[in-house]
């Protein structure tokens, strides 16, 4: 999707506002009918600012033990964990609103792909599609 897609920037909003995860922070939003039914960003289990700092500088127990992105979440605190990210909190949001989701649409911005339990999630609960921003891979990856 291009950037200036009204979902996308919504998307983007949500992220840049309250997302804790520095590394990687994302935000996105579940869509239907042409309406947000759902939003969230990610969040970490660390909360300081100075540790927060620490962790986007490269004190992240997973790159240290060279972990691939998308796996082994909970080795490092500072990480957010799949269920704190943007897309399954999303998905919570959707329902926690009475909102049914299947067949919707959801719109991440700030990662180039999704996490297999991330897809798992959306799959078992009906996203239809799954957007990301045009060169996701160039904007977000490290």
């Amino acid at each position: 999707m291009p950037a200036s897609d009204l979902f996308m920037i919504e998307a983007m909003k949500i992220r840049n506002q309250f997302s804790t995860e520095l590394n990687h922070p994302t935000g996105a939003v579940v869509v239907s009918n042409g309406k947000i039914i759902g939003k969230a960003a990610n969040q970490a289990v660390l909360k300081g600012k100075k540790t927060q700092e620490l962790h986007r500088r490269g004190l992240c127990f997973r790159r240290m033990l060279g972990v691939p992105s998308g796996q082994r979440y909970w080795l490092c605190p500072g990480c957010a964990q799949f269920r704190h990210h943007c897309e399954v909190r999303a998905i919570r949001d959707a329902i926690s609103n009475n909102k049914s989701i299947v067949g919707a649409d959801l719109y991440l911005y700030g990662h180039w792909w999704c996490c297999k339990p991330c897809w798992d999630a959306m799959i078992k609960a009906g996203i239809k599609n799954v957007y990301l921003v045009e060169n996701a891979t160039e904007l977000f990856r490290r």
